[in-house]
């Protein structure tokens, strides 16, 4: 079984999507890593007096003045393709730098389907990549094989189904045994450990894990 462990290993790089994005003390926190803008969101850090390194997308939701200002400090990486969103193509371009754990602030905020289709793309990408979400001191974390957790007593913890998940767990207070979670049908939000060990075995399906998170550290599968 797989460990998610709260690690020493820093994340490779944090992409920045043009959502609701945390306050300036948690990007200071990763300020070591690169930082990438997914098109408009280059607005909202620019106005938070953050600059990234990369701004990445077709620049059809970044401000000329914005764009103006930041031209000589960012990187532009233009990517007009139309079967992708700005997301997507922020990830495709950490791909080719070979990062792939990855933070990503910024997923909701704005339209409920802009917010939904985020969600899609990270579950997608985290097949073949490292990828946590953060919002509000929250890791959402999308995991597809059984996985063992470090966690302290009473942590809030939720297990949500993409789109269906048949699993057991121990080190819960509402326990699972080889029961079907199903989007429409059963959620498994707002579950809280009473174990410093908590087992997730997915017999079939994946799922989005949400814990506390612990930033600047990158949580890793060993």
């Amino acid at each position: 079984m797989n460990e998610l462990k709260r690690t020493s290993t820093p994340f490779d790089a944090v992409i920045c999507l043009n959502g609701s994005i945390p306050t300036v003390d948690v990007f200071e926190l990763v300020m070591d890593r690169p930082l990438i803008a997914a098109d408009g969101a280059a607005g909202s850090l620019y106005r938070a007096g953050i600059v990234p390194e990369f701004i990445v997308g077709d620049l059809d939701s970044i401000e000329d003045e914005v764009l103006t200002a930041l031209r000589d400090s960012s990187e532009l990486i233009v990517d007009p393709d139309q079967e992708t969103n700005d997301f997507e193509k922020a990830l495709r371009f950490a791909q080719t730098m070979m990062w792939n754990r990855l933070l990503v602030v910024g997923i909701h905020g704005g339209d409920l389907e802009h917010t939904l289709n985020n969600w899609s793309v990270l579950t997608r990408f985290g097949r073949t990549m490292d990828l946590v979400a953060l919002d509000r001191e929250r890791f959402g974390i999308p995991l597809y094989d059984s996985f063992a957790y470090s966690s302290t007593m009473g942590e809030l913890l939720s297990i949500i189904p993409q789109p269906h998940a048949r699993i057991s767990t121990s080190g819960l207070v509402w326990s699972l045994n080889d029961e079907v979670l199903q989007h429409g049908t059963r959620e498994g939000a707002r579950n809280r450990s009473n174990a410093e060990r908590v087992e997730i075995i997915i017999h079939d399906g994946s799922v989005l894990f949400f814990c506390d998170a612990a930033l600047p550290l990158a949580p890793e599968l060993v």
